[in-house]
């Protein structure tokens, strides 16, 4: 394969040499076809009878002639720096009951200098691979009986679980309620929230008794239901309704990855129900916590964009205008920049999306805040105001990590499965350099468990190097050994992560030491 590319990449340098120039001209769709017919390109027909009658485009350099709209570079000498980075396979259009062809996936920029740097930043992303990391620190898998859904391991799951605690510690003082929906919901409903017409393609469905379910791919219409089991004043306004809902969405076996992309998953989600004079305040407080959760785990550098109303939309022009405008002025009011992403908003309504940069400076699409003035409508959602009326609230969509699964993928190559203290599922490891050490390790052990630091024991009659070589392989932030002369003296000889010796400390001090770096959140 490596050869293959070599080839390749030596016919790419000889075009680039020549400087062949890019030439776009129209032509009609008959002759275009009889083109194809021709050199025997059966793919080219399938795109061919797939555009309109009439002119179409083609784009010639060299000997080689497409179908492409442009725009292109003048000629093949302005791209001097590519490399052709792998061979895969993928089925024809991303459907698995088409051919299975080859592709190629390569990379070109404008400098060598350009290229190098991108080249060492995929080296450091091979090296981060959640996948090739969750494997090695048994931290998760995934299995056929269950394509593209996660099996979280005992470490994994604790991480997981982290994530939900810290999240959880904030809904506490923020006034939300935590509340838990069906994971099956009659497709009644979801017709009624208009997923079913605008999302479908994406949905499980099963049957019982002669009536339709659909698995939940969001947990919305359930907190929609929630608001709906009383009548609400407007003196009980906002009311935040959260869930650490799992939903499932049907992603094809090609657009899969890891815990990246999956086809179950775990939303920290929350609707807010408030009054229309509300709603600034309240997006407002969403991306002050926005700001607070990413700042614990160290992305202190995000940026944000305002999604407007896409083609497929529910709802009026001026309700989107309204919410779009109330998403805008919550952003200016912080003095937070942001861009507008024309039409990329949800079929409901506008939204903020926030993008955080990991350690090697890679892009990761997390939290949205979305306005709605359309589910409340469609679930003739109602609260009483000062003056007695019925109106309706505005519904606030929010989710800060987006999915817990995701995000979780995200930290381990943000940390390349080194993680801070505070998150690391075992904090120490303590080794015996003989069996006759083992009693002390487990005293000492039993002692820091007790203070609250998460410790496992290496007890196994290994060689001391070979123990403390493994644990460095798990990226366990401490080590303690212990020997003749630390069961003697009551003290543990320590090693923090990355071969740094830190020498002989007594329980006491190395205990301080933990309880201080732990407190320290970001990292």
């Amino acid at each position: 394969m490596d050869e293959d590319l070599a080839r390749l990449e030596v016919e790419m340098k000889r075009i680039v040499a020549e400087k062949q120039i890019f030439k776009h001209y129209p032509v009609e769709k008959g002759k275009a076809r009889g083109h194809f017919e021709r050199l025997e390109q059966p793919y080219k027909l399938e795109i061919l009878e797939g555009l309109e009658e009439g002119q179409i485009t083609f784009v010639e350099n060299g000997p080689f002639i497409d179908l492409c709209r442009g725009n292109h570079i003048e000629n093949t000498g302005e791209v001097p720096a590519f490399k052709l980075l792998s061979i895969a396979g993928a089925y024809w259009r991303g459907n698995e009951n088409n051919k299975m062809l080859q592709r190629i996936y390569g990379t070109a920029f404008f400098s060598k200098a350009a290229l190098d740097e991108h080249l060492k930043q995929l080296e450091e992303a091979k090296k981060r691979d959640h996948r090739k990391l969750g494997k090695e620190l048994d931290l998760f898998s995934f299995h056929d009986e269950s394509p593209a859904m996660v099996f979280f391991h005992q470490k994994g799951f604790f991480l997981f679980n982290q994530l939900i605690e810290l999240m959880r510690s904030q809904l506490n003082v923020r006034g939300y309620q935590e509340v838990q929906a069906p994971t099956i919901l009659s497709d009644d409903l979801w017709k009624k929230s208009g997923h079913y017409d605008n999302f479908h393609e994406a949905m499980y469905f099963t049957k019982a008794e002669n009536r339709e379910y659909a698995v939940k791919p969001m947990n919305c219409p359930g907190h929609a239901l929630i608001y709906k089991t009383s009548q609400r004043s407007y003196r009980e306004l906002p009311v935040r309704i959260a869930e650490f809902g799992k939903v499932h969405r049907f992603e094809r076996s090609g657009a899969t990855h890891g815990l990246m992309r999956v086809r179950a998953f775990t939303q920290d989600d929350a609707h807010h129900f408030c009054a229309e004079d509300q709603l600034q305040a309240e997006i407002v407080d969403l991306i002050d916590f926005t700001d607070r959760v990413y700042k614990t785990f160290g992305f202190d550098h995000y940026e944000v964009a305002v999604s407007t109303r896409p083609v497929k939309a529910m709802g009026s022009e001026e309700i989107w205008n309204k919410a779009t405008d109330a998403l805008k002025n919550a952003l200016t009011s912080r003095s937070i920049p942001f861009t507008v992403n024309e039409g990329e908003g949800a079929f409901y309504g506008p939204k903020i999306e926030f993008v955080i940069y990991d350690s090697i400076g890679r892009a990761w699409q997390c939290g949205t805040i979305q306005v709605d003035f359309s589910m409340p409508e469609r679930f003739d959602l109602e609260y009483v105001a000062s003056d007695s009326s019925r109106k309706r609230p505005v519904m606030i969509h929010r989710a800060i990590y987006g999915s817990i699964e995701r995000f979780l993928g995200i930290l381990i190559e943000h940390y390349a499965g080194a993680f801070p203290l505070w998150l690391a599922p075992v904090q120490v490891r303590i080794l015996t350099i003989s069996e006759k050490h083992a009693e002390a390790a487990k005293k000492t052990a039993a002692k820091l468990t007790a203070a609250g630091i998460r410790t496992e024991e290496d007890l196994r009659p290994e060689k001391i190097g070979y123990k403390i070589r493994e644990a460095e392989m798990q990226k366990i932030p401490y080590v303690f050994v212990l020997g003749d002369k630390e069961v003697e003296s009551g003290q543990v000889a320590v090693r923090q992560r990355g071969r740094r010796d830190l020498g002989t400390l007594s329980l006491t001090e190395i205990l301080e030491r933990l309880k201080t770096e732990a407190a320290q959140k970001a990292s």
